[in-house]
């Protein structure tokens, strides 16, 4: 069906619409409270099919690009706005807001109704009325709770309530031991009070710790004090430096947002009885249809679309915005309770909107003068790219003659490697080009849980890119691919020390580098961090295989008796180190006595 035969039989019905160009590729995710009136409100009809003379600029050149179109129908527009956001991480369109912060921050909570209650940490709804949440906390969380734990003699471990005999916590005057009954629990309640205090005043969390310090230094302990240094900043980094004093003890979280030449950055704050708890900014990508709308829209929605434990009934944006309506239904919705979203004109709340924007600005410098904004520009110029990519995720895998076959992916954001985010793959093809389209085609699989990056790194030549770029069309996500591959020399790959000559291969065209170039560099880097995680992990996983095929080789024990070893124990690191005792409880005497002098003979 073509493009204006579609749009002559939209529905009256709420729902998502994608906009694609002449070679399939999406350009755009909206959504509309009518399909047929919005999408409609994009074209003009006569004479021919063209954008409407009412839009803007930017919004003209997208629609000029237009070719096709499809949409989704849903029940409400509340559904609407949830799948628009969820589609749009996942296939990351050319014209739409890329803001890939989702995460639940941490919170600091007490469980009330225990006797002798302890602070810890969450990032999950606890289902109990009796729960007292402190937060969310950006950043600092531990630090604040540890901190309170070295002033505040509460019960150290929840291992420790349980007991009914003093610790070493209580030699150490870090507690009462309330399981002995050395204090009451109307006594305990004033201590925990006290330390909720702290928790509601990290200026005195953070003047008790520079105290400690100046402590440890006199007693040379200097290891310590720097241990309490690491700490203090920690606690530091989650607060925007305020000189606005709320008078009235009220919940509210403000953002506000900056767009720049390139990059954009949003900060969120959350203000709990009247005081900052914490702050935290995010960058994002822009493009050539960037509005602040769909920038609130995007860090409103993507936030409070996780399960928090409470949020407060007042947002403030520093922007006026004409998506109010339908951002309040969606969190009115969600929660269950009236949540309203302005933005003030004048008082404390503007002054601190103000702040935040102030910072905003000097972020966006920061991040401008960067090393690495620098090379990312480079990049971008390079391959030409539509806008400037800044996260990245690297794969290589590893074998030797079939055994450990296994796979690696690296993550590369914030101009940093994100361990956290590393993923390590078991894979079951033989071949190089096979294991690679399995670790790949599991990486989109999880793409809906954890969106994609901005570029695939993929240690290969052009198969492996042309691979790459087929599973990435296959489910309509729109990320650029690069693989870099050794140059060959008479066959051999030419790895001269200092000289290695590297190829990129971007789409059709094959960019040889100079050897001094940082961009190669920035690309060999992370293969190189791929290859070394794969390679480890082959070992690692070589190792479990050499134990699984020495246990094999003991007469009588067959892979029935190691899979009840391995349920029994967990790794063959554990059964190759239990004692005969320990392995009698899962087999006979005689091939426990097998196993142990199997082993015994393997390390004499």
């Amino acid at each position: 069906m073509s493009l204006i035969s579609k749009l002559q039989n939209l529905p009256n019905k709420p729902g998502i619409y994608q906009y694609f160009n002449k070679d399939g590729k999406l350009l755009y995710i909206g959504k509309a409270k009518v399909l047929k009136n919005r999408i409609k409100s994009y074209f003009r009809f006569t004479p021919e099919l063209q954008p409407s003379t009412k839009l803007g600029p930017r919004i003209y050149k997208m629609i000029s690009e237009v070719e096709d179109l499809h949409y989704i129908m849903v029940e409400s527009e509340n559904d609407a706005l949830i799948l628009e956001n969820s589609l749009i991480k996942q296939l990351k369109p050319k014209y739409n807001i890329l803001l890939r912060d989702d995460k639940t921050y941490p919170y600091i909570y007490v469980d009330m109704s225990d006797q002798f209650p302890r602070l810890d940490i969450t990032r999950k709804i606890l289902k109990k009325k009796s729960i007292r949440y402190f937060g969310p906390f950006s950043s600092g969380a531990r630090a604040i709770l540890d901190s309170i734990y070295e002033v505040v003699p509460l019960v150290q471990k929840k291992s420790c309530a349980k007991g009914n005999k003093a610790c070493m916590f209580y030699e150490i005057k870090k507690c009462l031991a309330p399981c002995e009954g050395k204090v009451s629990a109307q006594e305990y309640e004033k201590i925990l009070e006290t330390a909720i205090q702290y928790l509601n005043n990290k200026a005195k969390i953070i003047e008790l710790l520079h105290q400690k310090i100046e402590q440890y230094s006199l007693q040379l302990r200097f290891e310590e004090a720097m241990q309490l240094r690491d700490r203090i900043q920690s606690i530091e980094k989650s607060q925007l430096k305020s000189t606005i004093d709320f008078a009235k003890d009220e919940d509210f979280d403000l953002f506000t947002t900056l767009i720049g030449e390139n990059k954009g950055v949003v900060i969120k704050m959350f203000v709990r009885g009247g005081k900052i708890v914490s702050s935290v900014h995010n960058y994002l990508n822009t493009t050539q249809i960037t509005s602040y709308d769909e920038i609130y829209k995007m860090a409103i929605v993507n936030y409070y679309n996780n399960e928090l434990p409470s949020i407060p009934s007042k947002i403030y944006v520093a922007d006026e915005l004409t998506i109010v309506e339908e951002l309040e239904e969606f969190l009115t919705t969600k929660y269950n309770k009236k949540v309203t979203i302005s933005s003030p004109q004048r008082g404390p709340k503007k002054q601190l909107l103000h702040t935040a924007k102030s910072n905003c600005i000097e972020l966006l410098k920061i991040d401008k003068n960067t090393t690495n904004y620098k090379l990312y520009s480079s990049i971008k110029e390079l391959f030409l790219l539509d806008k400037m990519v800044t996260r990245f995720e690297c794969f290589d895998n590893s074998q030797m003659m079939g055994q450990a076959k296994v796979g690696s992916m690296v993550t590369y954001d914030n101009n940093k490697f994100v361990k956290d985010e590393y993923r390590l793959y078991n894979l079951e093809s033989n071949d190089e080009y096979a294991q690679m389209r399995e670790m790949l085609t599991r990486r989109v699989e999880r793409f809906q849980t954890n969106p994609p990056p901005d570029m695939w790194v993929i240690d290969g030549g052009k198969a492996l890119l042309d691979l790459a770029q087929n599973i990435l069309q296959s489910v309509g996500v729109d990320i650029e691919v690069v693989a870099i591959a050794k140059e060959k020399v008479d066959a051999k790959a030419y790895r001269a020390k200092g000289k290695a000559k590297d190829l990129l291969y971007f789409k059709n065209e094959i960019f040889r580098l100079q050897t001094s170039d940082p961009r190669l560099h920035f690309f060999q880097n992370l293969r190189d961090e791929a290859h070394r995680t794969a390679i480890n992990f082959h070992k690692k996983q070589k190792r479990k295989e050499d134990k699984q095929i020495s246990l094999l080789q003991i007469d009588g024990i067959g892979e029935a008796k190691i899979k009840r070893l391995l349920d029994f124990f967990g790794t063959f690191e554990n059964i190759s180190q239990a004692s005969k005792e320990q392995l009698v409880e899962i087999l006979n005497q005689n091939d426990a006595l097998k196993i142990r002098e199997h082993f015994e003979k393997q390390n004499s």
